[in-house]
């Protein structure tokens, strides 16, 4: 069912949802990525080297590939599960409290792990309740921000990413060892979602107006027909490709500094360092490039340059590597990642098909940023061992970024 034209003027002339809960939403988002960046970026990539010194890379990919394989399925389920929550608190928040509390749980598995088997459990259950988490503060923005808003909240968003993956990164730094690593990111994400539950602001849906849900039905509407919809299926395939350059990029960092780039000192802070440098340069961008969106009205030129900036910062990891060319990508990829991550968000939520299937729809997109996750292991692990390394590792991702940039001109609908 489409959502009609009341139903998308009452959508525009809804009051803002007010800067606390942008930023109890944005903290709530921040810490869902701490508890998936702090393991990626360094914890699961010394945990396999630590069990399987031999084959560190090919576990890596295994496990990471595995619980990508969870996400892509996690996500969409659990999105089309809140549209149809009939919960007095809402449809959105049960999931956030229920996701932070299992990845959580997650996070402690891992930290306790003493085998790959535990280690590839324990992950899956941090994808799977995670995902939980972030499909219901995904879907909250349409619910609750109007169109003309929607890439400034897009940009804070950004933000709560990029300084997630940061936070991530410096607590399995600084903690003291893989366990209170693990530790640390489970204790931040629960904390960094309670603002946001006991604020209460939720759209509900009464019980009489849930549909009925029949098996079929609900397994054949994460089928969107892209002929139907083309502009979101060109939205998905943007997406998937941007990630999946970026998941190319990021998966090997660690590898990159001590294989490639010989870097001299603690490659844990080498990666911290690059982490932090790019956050710094996605900040400079991220919110402004939402606004100026917002107040223009146009998304793909800004989506189209980005993709061209992030080509080049993979570009410059494949042809220098140095630590001085690491450091220059880092910031490049920061700012091409700030524009991309604040527009490209809005772009989607103009392009979705229904308002009634939101967090489903949402989820099906989220799909193009967890495939790239199973994906990237099993392209990344041949390419370095057998088809160039790190060179033609790096210029496929900056290939990728490019296409992902060009078809996005694709979508229609969008200025």
């Amino acid at each position: 069912m489409t959502a009609g034209p009341k139903a998308a003027a009452a959508e525009e002339t809804a009051p803002p949802p007010g800067g606390r809960w942008v930023s109890a939403l944005s903290l709530a988002n921040l810490g869902v990525w701490v508890g998936w960046f702090g393991p990626l970026q360094l914890l699961l990539a010394r945990q396999a080297e630590f069990l399987t010194p031999e084959h560190k890379a090919s576990t890596l990919a295994l496990v990471t590939g595995l619980g990508a394989a969870v996400s892509m399925v996690a996500n969409p389920v659990f999105g089309a599960l809140s549209d149809r929550t009939t919960a007095r608190a809402g449809r959105r928040i049960p999931w956030v409290v229920a996701g932070v509390t299992g990845g959580a749980a997650g996070l402690v598995v891992l930290g306790l792990a003493q085998s790959i088997t535990v280690v590839i459990a324990g992950w899956c259950l941090v994808q799977l309740a995670l995902n939980a988490a972030f499909a219901a503060l995904t879907a909250a923005v349409p619910d609750q921000v109007p169109a003309r808003q929607r890439g400034l909240v897009g940009g804070w968003l950004g933000v709560s990413q990029v300084i997630g993956i940061l936070v991530g990164t410096a607590l399995a730094t600084v903690a003291g060892g893989i366990t209170a690593g693990y530790l640390a990111c489970a204790a931040f994400s629960v904390l960094a979602a309670v603002p946001y539950v006991l604020m209460r602001r939720d759209s509900v849906l009464a019980p009489a107006a849930r549909p009925a849900f029949r098996w079929r039905g609900f397994l054949t509407g994460f089928w969107i027909d892209p002929r139907r919809h083309p502009d979101f299926g060109w939205a998905w395939l943007t997406r998937f490709l941007m990630n999946l350059s970026y998941s190319i990029s990021t998966m090997y960092l660690l590898y990159y500094l001590t294989d490639a780039v010989h870097y001299r000192g603690d490659a844990d802070t080498g990666v911290l360092i690059l982490t932090a440098l790019n956050a710094l340069t996605l900040l400079s961008t991220v919110v402004i490039s939402g606004i100026r969106s917002d107040r223009s009205g146009r998304r793909k030129s800004y989506v189209i340059r980005s993709g061209l900036v992030i080509a080049a910062a993979t570009l410059l990891l494949a042809v220098w590597q140095t630590w001085t060319g690491a450091v220059v990508a880092s910031l490049v990829l920061g700012l091409g990642f700030g524009v991309y991550t604040a527009v490209d968000f809005a772009l989607l939520t103009d392009v979705l098909p229904t308002a009634e299937d939101r967090g489903k729809d949402l989820g099906v997109i989220n799909i193009a940023n967890a495939l790239p996750q199973v994906l990237a292991p099993v392209i990344a692990a041949p390419v370095v061992t057998h088809l160039g390394g790190y060179t033609a590792l790096y210029a496929l991702a900056g290939a990728l970024a490019l296409a992902g940039s060009l078809l996005v001109r694709r979508i229609r609908s969008v200025p």
